[in-house]
């Protein structure tokens, strides 16, 4: 028997199991602030490019080392909500004295996060090219 281990160590790509012993999918996010060791669900995506299911930290039986365990049955996976992703938030930090040199680094930072990740002021549904972004993740293994 697997020794269990802390959600932080949980990564894309794990499986996921049913109470009953059926593979349901496998993980895809981890929802949780790791600073203060809050662990609040997961994102469990049943199929390749579905919308992945939020599961509950209170349903999650089990962490092993590449398999979370479910306290509900398979059937039940199916009436889970939709993962969402979480609204993103902007870190305001306070203006330095390093010069012009660092203010120009500061906004090439700020402009590269919008890019990436711009500011969203509410849950939101995955798109699909978010959902290929999960799958190729999940199959790194990141």
């Amino acid at each position: 028997m697997a020794e269990p281990v802390s959600w932080l160590l949980i990564r894309p790509g794990w499986k996921v199991v049913a109470s009953d012993g059926t593979e349901i999918g496998e993980i895809d996010e981890v929802a949780g602030d790791s600073s203060r060791d809050i662990f609040d669900g997961l994102a469990c995506a049943t199929s390749a490019l579905g919308q992945p299911r939020y599961v509950p930290a209170e349903q999650v039986s089990e962490i092993t080392e590449g398999v979370v365990r479910l306290s509900i049955a398979a059937d039940q996976v199916a009436s889970l909500g939709e993962y969402r992703e979480p609204a993103t938030s902007l870190e305001i930090e306070p203006h330095s004295r390093g010069g012009t040199g660092e203010a120009i680094e500061a906004e090439a930072r700020r402009l590269e996060a919008d890019a990436v990740a711009p500011i969203q002021s509410h849950e939101h549904s995955m798109n699909i090219f978010r959902r290929i972004w999960f799958l190729v993740r999940r199959r790194r293994g990141r």
